[in-house]
């Protein structure tokens, strides 16, 4: 059963979280397969959604934030986005659109990061917004300070939580066609000091930034778990591989899942969107209207009927004449 495990180190300023995606990742990659229409992700594209899905419930179990987090990948490669998106409850679902061949041993720049156009969005989606409210959205380039092309989505995330949130974070990623995991470490906070929300950040606490020996300590630490013993590995005997010297105080562990969104009712509106005339014209032409949900492989029909009514008025309607048994 896939898992994830917060935990705090006793008396220092440094946090952490662990998760495996089990059967909520293979039954991503299992929907994925019995699509005949979509086929199977490439080796590498598997990879990278993997790693996205066990960094969106990484990112969204830290923040305790009620509302949906989507962290999208998207450029001028191959992959033109990939996808994770992960709820408050931690249940998750993935996709990506792949436009050519994406060869074997592909790296993140050749998938996405051609001519150094990608980026990396994440957006928080309020469950229930306020009048006017807008989901808080933040993107940075898929290079680093430097000019230099990040290969790996870790790199990625680790500049984005300090360039936008100017906090210390280590990230270890990886899957494979069985397990997603991740390992996530990161400076607490001080008092008023920025998250995913976007809040503002002093000077004081833009100083704290790389000096904490404690966080570099454990993160030196972090860093050297290997792919391997990530993907093999269970929670209890990474967390004590690393840091048995240290006083690591967890909580209850919680339960991410693969859920899908998508309804007849968010289709229905989507058509909507097309209008009367293109709806009319793709049932002229073909008979029926089809959308297949990318992230779970639910096919949704719309027949003439069906059409004809998503742009008709309550009140238009005729009256239904019962029926006299």
């Amino acid at each position: 059963m896939s898992e994830l495990h917060k935990f705090l180190f006793d008396g220092l300023p440094v946090r952490g979280a662990i998760v495996r995606l089990t059967d909520a990742w293979t039954e991503i990659l299992a929907r994925r397969k019995a699509n005949t229409d979509s086929g199977e992700w490439a080796p590498p594209v598997r990879e990278l959604l993997g790693e996205m899905a066990a960094a969106g419930a990484l990112m969204q179990a830290n923040i305790k934030f009620n509302g949906s987090l989507i962290l999208q990948i998207f450029g001028d490669g191959p992959v033109k986005v990939a996808v994770a998106e992960v709820q408050h409850d931690l249940s998750l679902r993935t996709t990506a659109k792949v436009v050519g061949e994406i060869p074997a041993d592909a790296r993140l720049s050749q998938m996405v990061n051609i001519g150094n156009k990608g980026r990396c969005a994440i957006t928080l989606d309020p469950k229930e917004r306020f009048p006017g409210q807008q989901p808080y959205q933040g993107v940075v380039p898929l290079y680093g300070d430097h000019g230099e092309k990040l290969e790996k989505l870790s790199e990625v995330l680790e500049h984005y939580m300090l360039q936008s949130e100017q906090l210390d974070t280590t990230l270890v990623l990886a899957a494979d066609d069985k397990v997603a995991a991740g390992l996530l470490i990161q400076r607490l906070p001080l008092e008023g000091e920025g998250n995913l929300a976007g809040s503002l950040v002093s000077k004081a606490n833009e100083d704290e930034i790389g000096l904490n020996e404690d966080y570099n300590r454990i993160s030196i630490l972090a860093r050297s778990l290997k792919r391997e013993e990530l993907l093999e590995l269970d929670v209890d005997t990474v967390l004590r591989r690393l840091f048995w010297e240290e006083k690591v105080l967890r909580f209850e562990p919680q339960t991410p899942r693969f859920a899908c969104t998508c309804s007849r009712e968010r289709v229905a509106n989507m058509i909507r969107s097309l209008g009367r005339d293109e709806a009319e014209g793709i049932v002229e032409e073909r008979g029926e209207i089809e959308v297949g949900c990318d992230f779970c492989g639910k096919q949704y029909r719309f027949d003439a009927v069906d059409s004809a009514q998503l742009f008709t008025a309550p009140g238009d309607q005729p009256p239904v004449t019962p029926t006299v048994q």
